[in-house]
């Protein structure tokens, strides 16, 4: 489902998408794109932000409070803010304009993986050398246990489970410290996933698993 307002625009994008989905459904405005999603539920919905008729967030709230399909956000606008943002609200992946035709395909493809993995969740997960064992709340690296503490565990399972998402900071912190209400969610991380980076990473200052999206939150990078 595409939800773009420029029909040029929306051609590129169709052309770009028809390899991997059998049928592109089209929307101009946001009343007419929600009013689709919810009648013809769609795998994946890509958002322009620069809708006529609603403010893109509004739309990519209105839709994640009863639509699972993953949500591409497609803007021409770079800030950070805005990224997180979006992310907080329930985007799932953020691409500006101008894009390219491969990196949009390549940005869907992990998308749809990762809602494929989300149906039907595995227990173990593999990257690189590393086995997570996430029942038994084991990491090893070539059958050898990696000691991890509980924090560590957690950003570590949560970041594995959505691999290929950037995470924002309040997303993340969210997660691991459930509920708590104060505090510092960057500076929490930060020091966190320091920690993390020195037990998987080979060289820290060009981490291939934990990757930081800066001004936003981490991501992921192990299985995409």
């Amino acid at each position: 489902m595409i939800i773009e307002d420029d029909p040029p625009i929306r051609r590129v994008l169709r052309h770009a998408l028809e390899s991997d989905f059998d049928r592109v459904l089209e929307a101009g405005t946001a009343a007419a794109g929600i009013d689709l999603v919810a009648s013809e539920q769609p795998a994946l919905v890509v958002l322009d932000l620069g809708l006529p008729d609603a403010e893109g967030v509004e739309v990519c709230r209105e839709l994640r409070a009863w639509c699972v399909a993953p949500i591409l956000i497609l803007s021409a606008r770079h800030s950070e803010s805005e990224k997180v943002t979006l992310l907080d609200a329930g985007a799932d992946d953020y691409i500006t304009k101008p894009f390219s035709t491969v990196e949009l395909q390549a940005r869907v493809r992990a998308l749809l993986r990762r809602a494929s993995v989300g149906n039907a969740p595995s227990l173990r997960i593999e990257f690189g050398p590393y086995v997570m064992d996430l029942a038994g709340r084991t990491l090893r690296r070539d059958g050898e246990i990696v000691h991890l503490t509980p924090i560590e565990w957690e950003l570590l399972r949560t970041l594995a489970v959505n691999a290929g998402r950037t995470l924002t900071h309040t997303q993340l912190f969210g997660a691991v410290w459930a509920g708590r209400r104060y505090g510092d969610a960057q500076q929490y991380l930060r020091t966190h996933i320091a920690n993390l980076r020195r037990k998987i990473e080979d060289d820290v200052l060009d981490p291939r698993y934990v990757v930081t999206e800066p001004g936003i939150g981490y991501r992921f990078a192990g299985t995409s």
